[in-house]
């Protein structure tokens, strides 16, 4: 028995380097929401990484357990000491191979780091029983490790299904103990955060109000939020409501029944998992239809999809923003480095001077959004004037920051999409002396991916006096875009990494200049 149990003791070494190697598959799987389509798209993506080191420690693994075996059968007398020390040398072995190839994994900065929820400590054991099992049987079973943490995390959906109905049924009960509690719901392909923020600030004025933090848009994140903050006082809860896939807004609003459903834009975002524009549309139409019959929906005039769907919305109380004569609008924009002026203006007649902070033509419909529901909520214009003025910028959305050396930072790092970008863009050539743009360009819009990062680079072309492109793979249609523009070839530079760009620019930028970086991808879209 003790024999046949250090005959398996490098196979419980080499599963142990494995949970060491899964670490970076197991952030892939956690960075794309532990969704398996984004996951496999991300090992395909970065198989370098995610498929190489395994399958050379796969290959390693049982040549070491090949030899340990070999030697212990030729050696003469059989004894259990010598069996111990063949089988400990080629476990230590193995398991240094596995914690040197943990820390070549681990050897970069994470832009979002790895976190170790509860479900991740669940998703562990589970690959840990795994492991033990198919490495029982043979170690060659690393070289497809990205398929053994997809194994233990199919195994672990029923589980964490049954936890999310658990948590989710808790949350409800706790909303459903306020019947006073005023719901919002808010969606859109991009300005979601954003209008939330703005909600919150401006509801403030009159109400006790909860809103989700940072992007928590996900049934967990809100039911989260819910759980750990809602309390008796609140009298608004604001929901923001994110989607990947078809019917992830029915599932938001089948869980929080909003009341009020804000619609901020509907445009081409996570075409690579949504696949068409009408699926988008309807998606997002979900919140909508989801409204009971007095509840109260708000549509942003983009001239396009979202005015389309205010004229087709019949049976619910609606308003939409941005339009003369329409609920809300906005006459006499000023934009500086201090931020945004304009004379806000309503159906009623009521009108009223306002300042922010907040750049871009986009905030100020992002703007218009949440003074629509301010005024159905009762807000005079005087609370809605000095809640507007209270407003500070999201952070990494359009965030104007001070630099050293007298350089002015336009920080747009968290995401980017067509609409966004050419709003950043805006803001961008409206800055006096030397404007430089930073951007790896944008991700996550399908086949048309190359298509909207030409025009985005044709756009670039007016706006920026100085192009720096973060990847040179993926921004070749950029560079394609600015060069059909007529740009200067040697105005674009292209680097690896955002690192190598920094270090550049440290030597090149001046007093006077402007910065926009537009976009910073995650770290499993990194081309390095």
């Amino acid at each position: 028995m003790l024999t046949t149990l250090l005959l398996h003791l490098p196979h419980v070494a080499a599963a142990a380097a494995a949970l060491l190697c899964a670490r970076k598959l197991l952030h892939y799987f956690q960075l794309e929401s532990y969704q398996f389509y984004g996951y496999f798209k991300t090992v395909l993506r970065q198989w370098k990484i995610a498929v190489l080191p395994p399958f050379v420690l796969g290959i390693l693994f049982w040549l070491l357990t090949f030899a340990g075996k070999s030697l212990y059968n030729a050696a003469e007398p059989q004894t259990v000491w010598k069996l111990i020390c063949i089988e400990g040398l080629v476990s230590a072995a193995i398991l240094a191979l596995g914690v040197s190839v943990f820390a070549w994994l681990s050897r970069d900065k994470e832009k979002k780091p790895f976190v170790m929820t509860a479900r991740m400590k669940r998703l562990y054991i589970i690959l840990g029983a795994v492991c033990l099992i198919l490495f029982y049987i043979t170690p060659v079973h690393m070289m497809i490790l990205y398929l053994v943490v997809a194994l233990a995390a199919l195994i672990a959906q029923p589980i964490e299904k049954a936890i999310n109905r658990m948590y989710m049924r808790d949350a409800q009960r706790r909303m459903d103990a306020q019947p006073g509690l005023i719901r919002i719901g808010i969606t859109g392909s991009y300005g979601k955060t954003s209008v939330k923020n703005i909600l919150y600030t401006i509801l403030s004025q009159k109400y006790n109000v909860l809103s989700t933090p940072a992007s928590f848009n996900t049934p967990m994140g809100l039911t989260r939020v819910i759980r750990e903050r809602l309390e008796p006082a609140h009298q608004i809860f604001l929901a923001e409501m994110g989607a990947r896939h078809r019917k992830d807004i029915k599932e938001l609003t089948d869980f929080i029944q909003p009341t009020i459903g804000v619609l901020t834009s509907v445009g081409p975002q996570h075409l690579d998992t949504f696949k068409t524009l009408d699926n988008i549309i309807a998606t997002k139409y979900d919140l909508i239809r989801a409204l009971p019959s007095n509840g109260f929906a708000v549509f942003n005039d983009d001239h396009g999809i979202c005015a389309d769907l205010y004229e087709k919305t019949l049976n619910t109380p609606k308003a939409i923003v941005g339009r003369e004569g329409g609920d809300a609008w906005v006459e006499n924009v000023q934009v500086s480095a201090q931020g945004s002026s304009f004379t806000l203006r309503f159906r009623d007649g009521g009108s009223v001077e306002c300042h922010t902070r907040m750049l871009g033509a986009h905030n100020i419909s992002n703007i218009l959004l949440a003074c629509a529901v301010a005024k159905h909520l009762g807000l005079t214009d005087h609370q809605i004037q000095r809640g507007i003025g209270q407003l500070q910028p999201v952070e990494h959305r359009l965030q104007l920051l001070s630099s050293a050396g007298g350089v002015t930072v336009i920080d747009d790092a968290f995401n980017s999409n067509p609409i966004g970008a050419k709003a950043a863009l805006d803001v961008l050539s409206r800055f006096p002396g030397r404007r430089i743009i930073v951007t790896p360009g944008m991700v996550e819009l399908g086949d048309k991916e190359a298509a909207y990062n030409r025009d985005l680079g044709r756009e670039m072309a007016s706006a920026a006096d100085v192009c720096v492109l973060i990847g040179k793979k993926h921004t070749q249609p950029i560079q394609e875009g600015l060069l059909e523009a007529g740009y200067p070839q040697a105005d674009i530079h292209v680097f690896a990494s955002l690192s190598e760009a920094t270090a550049w620019l440290q030597g090149f930028m001046r007093a006077g200049d402007f910065v926009l970086y537009e976009n910073d991808l995650p770290d499993h879209y990194s081309e390095t």
